[in-house]
């Protein structure tokens, strides 16, 4: 398959669920989505199913929440009580004591208050974790779904599900306790005192503009981090994936000078956003600092005027702080929000996604295929106003080895994809055995394939394993004969755990070469009627090269073969060479008559023999 371009990231670290602005959430560029309201609704539809459950989230917060907020006013009348008792003692009151009775009741009352809102923030955290979670898994599933339905040039399959999931439970709960509790707080603050209510809320418009001014600057200099970031990753791994070339031509200073540069304007960056974004602690205890002062001597005068009692300030100082870290919260929740859309807006852009065209109705089977392949007038263009390939006419045989060549861009891979039903044509008709492979499932239809690539593809698991994906419930008798018929079957066994040796992520515990005949004995153990080869040798020595051509004629034994030919010489008994230059076949026929026309082909031909053009030039 042609490979197209995959989406590049600057190398930059994705924001996750906590990621806005420095330390505190706040400063740092956040996700957003392009269109949040229609996002969001579309969002809240997957969350319906889940009403009751969400219910009861919002009746444990609140009940969790007002056990929080009560907790400072009754701990306020256990100071005042013991304020009074002293006082009275200090004026030499007859009789005068501590009621440490009326006091011990009150924390008794108070512990049982904390456990209660400890139980019920509890639930509230297990019922949303559990709506999270089942949100999210459904939308896996509509994804995974989704996937199997897209055609096969849809390549970005990656979800965003894990942000979601963590995004869901955080944003919704932390919401609902953060308006729970400054509705409560300053309902309990007003019942005490509304002048000095007033002081705590004047207050915060203060901090507001501080925090404001500071996070615009940060934000800059964490844009510039992030730029360096992805600069630098982008150089390491480029110096990385390519260190033998960087060694061969002597780059290696000039590597590490670009490194330097790179890092330096990265510690820049990242000092001065980390720098700025740290002063927004400091400034915001600093105001709220002057809050609780106000807030001290105020009270302190309406105490003596008996206006509240003694106990009241401290609740109130209690209650300014709760007032204070909900609305913080808040603001990093706007943040946590924004990623969550975003994030949920990237999974429902898969879901909307054009799928494939739907299977026909009736499909038909080919039980005994013979490998005939028909191409009928065929026109197709991966854009409709860009047509590659118009009005194509093949006729392949029972048996035939059909060679493909051309320069790069020629179309050959294209007529693979077309062949297989990668791709849909614009008008005409494909034939498998005289049966439109349009009337054919894409299943079955691709089961009739084998292929043998030169970008070769193995997984993290045995050789055994490997062989026999070709094929479901082989014996290891016939893994062994594949990759004999492979000539595989001898540097398997010198392995240390022979059929047994799990081959690593990339393969490189096995050679090119070997990996090419572990690929065509799985393509022998799969006994397709069609093959597919898109020639292996390139990057082989010459040994392995005659085992690799040795084992490839073995496969197409019997087998109509579809050869994508980059060297020629190796094709030149083919049965029929198609040329293609620009979508079209511009000449066909063996070997020999191609030569005696004296046109493309031998052109082709010639330049890899005589030098006199670059090969190149040759897909």
């Amino acid at each position: 398959m042609s490979k197209e371009p995959k989406n590049q990231e600057s190398g930059a670290r994705k924001l996750g669920p906590g990621g806005g602005f420095g330390p505190m959430g706040m400063g740092m560029p956040v996700q957003k989505a392009k269109n949040f309201k229609g996002t969001l609704n579309r969002l809240i539809s997957y969350l319906k199913p889940y009403k009751l459950q969400l219910l009861s989230v919002l009746i444990t917060a609140i009940i969790s929440t007002i056990f929080a907020i009560v907790s400072p006013k009754i701990m306020g009348k256990a100071t005042t009580k013991l304020f009074e008792g002293l006082m009275m003692k200090l004026r030499g009151v007859p009789g005068a004591k501590i009621d440490f009775e009326y006091i011990g009741q009150i924390i008794i009352l108070l512990i049982g208050l904390y456990i209660l809102s400890a139980i019920f923030a509890y639930l509230q955290q297990y019922i949303m974790a559990g709506v999270a979670q089942k949100t999210v898994y459904n939308l896996r599933k509509e994804v995974e779904e989704k996937l199997n339905r897209l055609p096969l040039k849809y390549f970005d399959s990656r979800t965003h599900g894990e942000i979601l999931s963590t995004t869901l439970q955080q944003s919704l709960t932390q919401l609902i306790t953060s308006v729970v509790t400054i509705i409560g707080v300053i309902i309990m603050m007003l019942s005490i005192s509304p002048l000095m209510t007033l002081i705590v809320i004047v207050t915060l418009p203060l901090s507001g503009v501080a925090i404001a001014k500071i996070a615009k600057k940060s934000q800059l200099y964490f844009k510039g981090q992030q730029k360096s970031l992805g600069e630098l990753n982008g150089h390491v791994e480029e110096m990385y994936t390519g260190h033998k070339v960087v060694k061969v031509f002597g780059h290696e200073q000039k590597s590490i000078d670009k490194f330097e540069g790179i890092n330096e304007t990265l510690y820049q960056s990242a000092w001065k956003a980390q720098f700025v974004s740290g002063m927004i602690m400091p400034l915001m205890s600093f105001i709220n600092n002057i809050g609780y002062v106000l807030v001290s001597v105020v009270g302190g005068i309406l105490v003596t005027k008996k206006a509240i009692e003694i106990g009241d300030i401290q609740a109130f100082i209690q209650y300014a702080r709760q007032f204070s870290q909900p609305i913080a919260q808040t603001a990093s929740i706007a943040n946590v929000i924004q990623s969550t859309i975003a994030s949920a807006e990237r999974v429902f852009e898969i879901l909307d996604e054009t799928e494939e065209v739907p299977e026909a109705v009736a499909e038909k089977v080919i039980s005994t295929p013979r490998g005939e392949v028909t191409f009928e007038h065929v026109t197709f263009g991966y854009e409709e106003n860009k047509i590659l390939i118009e009005d194509m006419q093949i006729d392949v045989k029972s048996g035939q080895t059909v060679a493909i060549v051309g320069p790069t861009g020629a179309g050959k891979t294209t007529l693979i994809n077309l062949l297989m039903r990668f791709y849909e044509i614009n008008s005409g008709r494909i034939l498998i055995d005289g049966i439109d492979t349009r009337d054919l499932k894409r299943e079955h239809l691709r089961s009739l394939f084998g292929m043998v690539l030169q970008d070769t593809w193995l997984f993290n698991s045995t050789i055994f394993d490997n062989i026999a994906y070709g094929r479901e419930g082989v014996t290891k008798e016939e893994v062994v004969a594949s990759a004999r018929a492979a000539n595989a079957d001898h540097f398997i066994r010198t392995l240390p755990d022979g059929y047994d040796t799990i081959l690593n992520e990339e393969a490189s515990n096995i050679s090119q070469g070997q990996k090419q005949l572990l690929t065509i004995a799985r393509a022998i153990l799969a006994n397709p009627a069609i093959l597919i080869l898109d020639e292996a040798t390139s990057s082989v020595d010459t040994r392995t090269e005659v085992q690799i051509q040795k084992a490839m004629n073995h496969l197409m034994k019997g087998r109509t073969s579809f050869v994508i030919a980059h060297r020629l010489s190796t094709i030149r008994d083919a049965d029929l060479i198609l040329v293609m230059n620009n979508g079209s076949v511009i000449e066909k026929g063996n070997h020999v008559e191609l030569l005696e026309k004296g046109g493309f082909y031998a052109d082709l031909y010639n330049s890899q023999f005589t030098g006199s053009n670059s090969m190149k030039n040759v897909g």
